[in-house]
């Protein structure tokens, strides 16, 4: 039976992805499968807003979902008990200085469920990206230890997240908070809608006009 979508070989360096409105409606994004996790494919895809996700055991998966969940940062909503903890004073801000940890925390299986969609691979690449100063993190302190935090990838002025994760309440939140703060970044993608997103301020743009608003940002 042939794949309704293409598959690169993994050693294949060089095809370019599809363009992501080709991408099928049902599962909704999925636009190719196959090629690698380098630097270089890495970047090709975010740049044509296109992302991989895939479970350890299957094929690289890529994806260009439609509609796309972002967040405008000026308009990222903070409520009051938020605000009140924030004043409290009680975590203190890093930018990238932990990125190994935030990532490691971010692959822990979350509770309910037994897997990861973070492998090892993915793992090793993202931290390569971070190396390269593509890629960074948000991480959440409480005295010494590490306890929230997020990261992602950086387009021009887009940053697009991939994960974040939360030991204590509140801690993803001012992690989102202090990115939305961070005055490099017009846009941050957030690829899929989360009840948790959607309540700080998340919309839904159709893919459309994600990659328009994309396409300007990206060389910023």
């Amino acid at each position: 039976m042939t794949s309704p979508i293409p598959f690169l070989d993994a050693f294949d360096d060089h095809t370019p992805f599809p363009d992501p409105e080709t991408a099928m409606a049902e599962p909704n994004g999925l636009l190719m499968a196959g090629a690698n996790l380098k630097p270089e494919r890495l970047m090709q895809a975010y740049r044509q807003g296109v992302f991989p996700w895939y479970s350890e055991g299957e094929p690289i998966l890529w994806w260009s979902p439609d509609p796309r969940c972002i967040i405008w940062p000026n308009e990222l909503k903070v409520s009051r008990s938020l605000r009140k903890t924030i004043k409290k004073n009680i975590f203190t801000i890093s930018h990238n200085q932990a990125f190994d940890q935030v990532i490691l925390h971010c692959s822990k299986p979350r509770p309910g469920s037994d897997g990861t969609w973070i492998t090892n691979d993915m793992t090793d690449s993202y931290c390569e990206l971070a190396r390269r100063g593509h890629a960074e993190s948000v991480e959440v302190w409480m005295e010494d230890n590490l306890v929230g935090g997020l990261y992602g990838v950086m387009v021009g002025r887009v940053f697009v997240g991939e994960s974040m994760f939360s030991n204590c309440p509140d801690a993803s939140k001012v992690a989102l908070v202090a990115l939305a703060a961070d005055h490099r970044f017009s846009m941050i993608d957030c690829q899929l809608p989360t009840q948790h997103l959607m309540s700080m301020g998340a919309v839904n743009l159709s893919r459309k006009d994600y990659l328009i608003a994309l396409k300007h940002l990206r060389n910023q």
